[in-house]
């Protein structure tokens, strides 16, 4: 399945379908910034989980989106974590996360095996960059929040994903 998006002033078309609310989350596969494999249901175990999906994270919209749930780290429990996802290569995601403090935050990157992009349906077909997205997953591994955007350039409702995982960690 395809779905049409843009990404600036560019069409695109984002291959897979689009998980909803009480899906099962699906698990994957992706590399660790030491290029170690990372297997998402092992890694997280127990944990709430807020998904953050960038196109790039040497863009101003990505890198934005990145601080504010690097913020919100600040008000969330110790059982939430947020995993940003990106087709960037591993040595990227270090530099980002050491030169824009982004400490609190888990980085993979999916541009080697394209699994969590082909079971959350977020590859863009033309440019082998994600599509911008959000996911909230529980303790269980059930979609509780979903958001995927049609225009890369906007930003996700970060607040109501926040909030949503807020409600989980009570």
């Amino acid at each position: 399945m395809t779905r049409r998006g843009k990404f600036g002033t560019v069409d695109i078309t984002v291959l897979g379908e689009e998980l909803k609310v009480g899906d099962k989350a699906p698990d994957f596969v992706a590399n660790k910034m030491d290029l170690s494999p990372y297997n998402f249901y092992d890694e997280e175990d127990g944990k709430i989980k807020i998904i953050s999906v960038v196109p790039s994270l040497d863009t101003d919209v990505c890198e934005l989106q990145t601080k504010m749930f690097q913020k919100a780290t600040e008000f969330l429990s110790d059982d939430v974590i947020i995993l940003t996802v990106s087709n960037d290569l591993p040595f990227a995601q270090i530099r980002f996360k050491k030169n824009k403090k982004a400490d609190q935050i888990k980085f993979v990157s999916d541009y080697n095996t394209r699994d969590f992009s082909s079971k959350y349906g977020t590859l863009i077909e033309e440019l082998k960059l994600l599509n911008r997205s959000v996911f909230v997953v529980d303790k269980d591994n059930t979609i509780k929040y979903v958001q995927y955007l049609k225009q890369n350039t906007d930003l996700p409702e970060y607040e109501e994903a926040v909030r949503v995982a807020k409600q989980l960690s009570k």
